[in-house]
């Protein structure tokens, strides 16, 4: 078991930095959504603030890393420098699946980023379906305390699970146990799809059952259906994925399904993200945090000063945006009238 969870870790990240993981049609919808630029903005670029707060969390930028790792020495080495990087940029850091942690003796310091990021807010994650393969409210209480994590998000992955081999697909009854561990668990619980996207009826429920956040990982970046072909020996498997390629909710309307029916949801914006450009039309259009993922994953396996500076031309990007509008705050880019279809 051990050793085939981190062969596993080690082939995602392997094919993520190098194979085409995206679909060939279905993006973000982003690109479809545009500030209407404002000539005089009547505000001092130098006077804008994009700090905010989540959950009651005090945050530099309304930017997260996505999870995205853990397991291996690579996964070591990679969130060693996001978790670095993150403690000087003010980032939120989200870790990647936590299940290794207790599954595995080997490379359990790939999770334990406090001591690199002693003031940012950090995510444990841990996929929901466990709860029906002999996880509860004690291992995750466990992942919290090994992480010393401020949150844990419960991913939703039943596409990649049918694909991958030996995956993990009784989804049945989750809803009650997830509504148990909320009740139970002394930190936030959040949930996150795993670039599928989550309808508004869907994070209803879940809300209703003591969810504390949504992360919609919508549609439009990678897809892990894609990533798990590249790893499939099974030719079923492997062929049927190729049909799923397009699938999914484009983030930017699971933004606005999630946020239609449910207003004060804390809600993170991820799936796709490429610039500080794509956060701001993603807080405009309702997002609370915005997180970064494979965008930033090619530059975590190099140094915490590569990760530096992608993240300080993301928050350039976001400030740039905010001053084309006329924003000061983070607010009033939440608030901002400027945003339109093209």
């Amino acid at each position: 078991m051990a050793n085939s969870i981190e062969q596993r870790k080690s082939e995602h990240i392997q094919i993520s930095l190098n194979e085409k993981v995206t679909g060939e049609s279905i993006s973000t919808g982003l690109e479809s959504i545009a500030f209407i630029h404002n000539a005089l903005p009547e505000i001092d670029f130098d006077e804008i603030s994009i700090e905010t707060k989540f959950l009651g969390f005090e945050c530099k930028t309304p930017f997260l890393i996505s999870s995205m790792t853990g397991g291996t020495a690579l996964a070591e080495t990679i969130n060693r420098n996001l978790a670095t990087a993150a403690e000087e940029r003010g980032w939120a850091l989200a870790l990647g699946s936590t299940r290794a942690l207790l599954d595995s003796d080997g490379h359990s310091s790939s999770f334990l980023m406090r001591k690199y990021a002693p003031n940012v807010p950090i995510i444990a994650n841990l996929g929901a379906v466990q709860f029906n393969y002999g996880y509860g409210v004690d291992e995750c209480r466990k992942i919290i305390e090994m992480t010393e994590a401020d949150m844990l998000v419960l991913h939703l992955n039943s596409i990649q699970e049918v694909i991958q081999e030996n995956g993990d697909t009784n989804f049945k009854g989750l809803l009650k146990k997830i509504e148990q561990l909320c009740s139970t668990l002394e930190v936030p619980v959040g949930v996150k799809e795993v670039g599928w996207g989550i309808d508004g009826q869907t994070a209803k429920k879940l809300i209703e059952a003591g969810i504390a956040f949504i992360d919609v990982a919508g549609a439009g970046g990678t897809s892990w259906s894609q990533v798990e072909k590249f790893r499939a020996k099974d030719p079923i498997r492997r062929l049927a994925a190729e049909a799923f390629s397009e699938w999914g909710i484009p983030t930017a309307e699971s933004i606005r399904l999630v946020r239609g029916e449910n207003g004060n949801c804390p809600l993170i914006a991820s799936g796709g993200m490429q610039t500080g450009l794509d956060g701001a039309k993603s807080i405009a259009l309702g997002a609370d945090l915005v997180g970064f993922g494979r965008s930033i994953l090619k530059e975590a396996t190099q140094s915490p000063e590569d990760v530096l500076e992608v993240m300080k031309i993301r928050e350039m990007e976001l400030r740039m945006a905010m001053f084309g509008i006329g924003a000061l705050t983070i607010q009033e880019l939440k608030d901002t009238p400027r945003l339109i279809e093209r």
